[in-house]
């Protein structure tokens, strides 16, 4: 499982690095996603939803910011935090995105039915239940 897994992960990587929207890594297309479900997250936040520690967040978000994609404000409520926003551009390469993820889903899903996809997708959330982010790092 663990050998499947890895190359199936390996091979989805290099097809959504390839898909993405003209000037967007993957890595900058999925805080547009975070960030389309929850516009002003706290870097926190984003870097929690993307399974990202405080450095590899503030990295992505930097790279985002000076794209111009994601704007960087600080929390009215506390100073020392900050909240991100998709700017006008980043909410059209999110719909871009998005587009390309659906297509990418259809593909994946071929062949396979409703009630097996459920499984999988229960199979894979288990697995970050199984394997906390912070275990064995």
């Amino acid at each position: 499982m663990i050998f499947l897994l890895n190359v199936a992960q390996r091979r989805v990587q290099r097809v959504v690095a390839g898909q993405s929207p003209r000037g967007v890594t993957a890595a900058q297309a999925g805080l547009l996603f975070v960030l389309g479900q929850r516009d002003g997250a706290l870097l926190g936040e984003a870097g929690a939803a993307l399974d990202l520690g405080m450095p590899g967040i503030s990295g992505l978000v930097e790279r985002t910011v000076e794209a111009g994609l994601v704007e960087k404000r600080a929390d009215p409520d506390d100073g020392r935090a900050w909240r991100l926003w998709l700017t006008a551009s980043g909410r059209r390469a999110l719909e871009r995105a998005k587009a390309g993820a659906a297509a990418l889903n259809a593909r994946l899903m071929e062949g396979f039915t409703d009630a097996e996809i459920d499984i999988v997708a229960r199979w894979l959330a288990s697995v970050q239940q199984k394997f906390p982010k912070g275990e064995n790092e």
